[in-house]
Formats: C-alpha cells, sequence, structure tokens
C-alpha cells in the first residue's frame, strides 16, 4: 500500500479510537510511581501543585469551550466517529489555529502528565501525542481539502495547525452560546476531575497513605459532582441546552 494511503488509513483507525489513547498515559503513570514523592518532602507543595495541574487541565477545557460554544453542528471538528462537515470553520478559534479541540485536548491531559512533577512524563506524553494526533489531522485534511477546494487551500495556508497564531485572530461568525459550550463540555471538564483524583488517589496509595481524601479533594469533589449531576439532569431531561443549529 502506498504510504499516503496508510497514512490515511492508520489515520482512520485512530480517529475511531482515539478515546483510548490516555490509556497509554495511565501506564506510563503507572509504571513511574516509584520515583514519585512529595516535592520536598511537602504535603503542602504537593497539593499546591495539584491546584496547578488542575488549572492547566481546566485551561484545556477552556480552549475546547471557547471552540464549541461558537461553532454550528455538523461542522468541521466536531466529527465524533467518522468525518463530518456540512461547512468549514474559519473564524474564532479556527481563525488562529486549525485543530483547536486537540489543543485544549492537549492541556487536559497534559494536567495529568504532570502530576507526577517528573520530567521525562510530559516529554514522553508530549511525543506520543504529536504521533498519535498526526496521523488523526492528516486524515482529516485529506477530508476536507477535496470537500472544500480553495477554501480549505487558503485557510490551511495561513492557520497553523497546532501552535496558535493570535496575530490572525478573526471575530467569530457566530455568537458565543454558553448552553452549547456547556452542553458539549461538560463530560470531559467532570472526566479531566475523576482522573486527576484518580491520579491522586493512586500516588497516596502508592506513598502507603491508604485510600483517604483529603479535605481539599472533598471540596473539589463535592463542587463538580454538583455540577456534573445539575447539568446532566439539564442536558438529560429538559431542552434548556438546546440551541437551534448548535
Amino acid at each position: 500500500m502506498p504510504l499516503i494511503e496508510e497514512m490515511e488509513s492508520s489515520g482512520k483507525w485512530l480517529f475511531k479510537w482515539r478515546s483510548y489513547f490516555p490509556l497509554l498515559l495511565v501506564l506510563l503513570m503507572a509504571a513511574s510511581l516509584k520515583h514519585f514523592s512529595y516535592p520536598f518532602g511537602s504535603h503542602l507543595l504537593q497539593q499546591l501543585w495539584e491546584l496547578f495541574c488542575i488549572l492547566v487541565g481546566l485551561f484545556g477545557v477552556m480552549i475546547r469551550g471557547l471552540t464549541a460554544g461558537y461553532v454550528p453542528h455538523k461542522t468541521s471538528g466536531r466529527n465524533t466517529k467518522r468525518q463530518i462537515a456540512d461547512s468549514l470553520n474559519t473564524t474564532g478559534m479556527y481563525s488562529i489555529v486549525r485543530n483547536p479541540l486537540y489543543l485544549g485536548n492537549f492541556f487536559m491531559l497534559l494536567s495529568i502528565a504532570l502530576y507526577l512533577h517528573l520530567w521525562w512524563i510530559p516529554v514522553i506524553y508530549t511525543l506520543a501525542f504529536t504521533l498519535h494526533y498526526e496521523r488523526i489531522i492528516f486524515t482529516e485534511e485529506m477530508f476536507l481539502r477535496p470537500r472544500f477546494g480553495e477554501e480549505y487551500m487558503a485557510w490551511s495556508s495561513r492557520t497553523p495547525a497546532f501552535i496558535p497564531r493570535f496575530s490572525h485572530w478573526q471575530k467569530p461568525a457566530l455568537p458565543f452560546s454558553f448552553r452549547a459550550f456547556v452542553r458539549r463540555e461538560y463530560q470531559g471538564c467532570f472526566g479531566l476531575i475523576i482522573a486527576l483524583f484518580a491520579t491522586n488517589e493512586m500516588t497516596e496509595f502508592y506513598l502507603g497513605h491508604g485510600w483517604r481524601i483529603d479535605v481539599m479533594w472533598m471540596c473539589i469533589l463535592g463542587l463538580f459532582t454538583s455540577l456534573y449531576i445539575a447539568v446532566r439532569i439539564l442536558h438529560k431531561k429538559t431542552s434548556l441546552l438546546n440551541v437551534k443549529g448548535r
């Protein structure tokens, strides 16, 4: 099989199963636990580091939110199981970077990779993420290029694939929809908090502290669990979060 077809084929496979990519990070973290300890032996410093990691992850959620809150339904970048694009997004976040949702994913998973404060974990993670998503992005571009022709070529020529170019910002074509943002991203946000909490529990158990939840994590879990349940009910039982065309 020619290399271009092989890359496209593997990209489609990786796209379909990309939700399982974090499992590789879990294995890497588990294998690195023997090198973990509190920074300078201080639990307080560890908690401050954990809060920093949460902020990094929420920064990724914010990037996805600024993307999801502006784009219409069935456009490039909002596909899940297969490639779908009734129109090409070129404004808002898509005017400064071609793959803002994947950029958001990067920071969300980076927050977990940083958790053990071991320098080689985020380095290995970044390399693996790059190799994994490079094929996926290649496949998406093979789908979008013939579909949108010159419009796609002009946009992709001026817009970087992954590192934002803020000077190219263009006002979004649609107004921001907070309801669309909440509906699309609340599960990912809650999943991030659960993943970070699970990582915390894993490290505490490894250090011999047993399964315990400290006050900081009780507050964090209480807040985000309450928000998740409330939004889940609104999403499943009402039409409050539905926005026409989003």
